[in-house]
C-alpha cells in the first residue's frame, strides 16, 4: 500500500474531517475562491469534500457510494480557476493543515498530494 491510502488509519479520519472544517472556514470568507461556492451549500461541500479526502486516504468509501467516481476536473469545469485560485486553496488549506497539527511524518505526502490535485483544477492560463 502506498503512504496515500493508509493515511487516514494513521492520521485518523477525526483529524482529516477537522482539517476540512478548518480550511472552510478560511473559505467562507476569502475573496477570491470563496465567491465560487454556493452560499447556501457550505455544509454540503464541506461534507462532500470531508468525504473524499477520507476516502482518498484510505478511510470509509462514504464518498463513492454516494456520489460515484470522484471525477474532480468534470465537476471543478463551470469554475475558472487559474494559478491564482490554485494558490489561494493551497495557502487556505495549508493553514488548516497548521491548525490541526497534522503529524510532520504526513504533512509532506498530504501537501504534495494536494498541489497535485490543485494543480490538476486549472482550467485556464495564468
Amino acid at each position: 500500500m502506498d503512504e496515500i491510502s493508509t493515511l487516514c488509519s494513521r492520521v485518523g479520519e477525526t483529524k482529516l474531517r477537522d482539517m476540512v472544517t478548518a480550511f472552510y472556514r478560511r473559505v467562507r470568507v476569502d475573496d477570491l475562491i470563496g465567491t465560487m461556492y454556493p452560499p447556501d451549500d457550505w455544509e454540503n461541500a464541506e461534507k462532500r469534500l470531508a468525504d473524499f479526502i477520507v476516502y482518498r486516504f484510505g478511510g470509509p468509501q462514504t464518498y463513492i457510494e454516494e456520489r460515484g467516481h470522484p471525477r474532480l476536473r468534470g465537476r471543478h469545469m463551470p469554475f475558472s480557476i487559474g494559478e491564482a485560485e490554485r494558490d489561494r486553496w493551497m495557502k487556505l488549506m495549508t493553514e488548516a493543515m497548521e491548525e490541526v497539527k497534522m503529524p510532520e511524518a504526513d504533512g509532506p505526502v498530504i501537501h504534495s498530494f494536494f498541489a497535485q490535485v490543485a494543480d490538476m483544477m486549472r482550467n485556464r492560463p495564468g
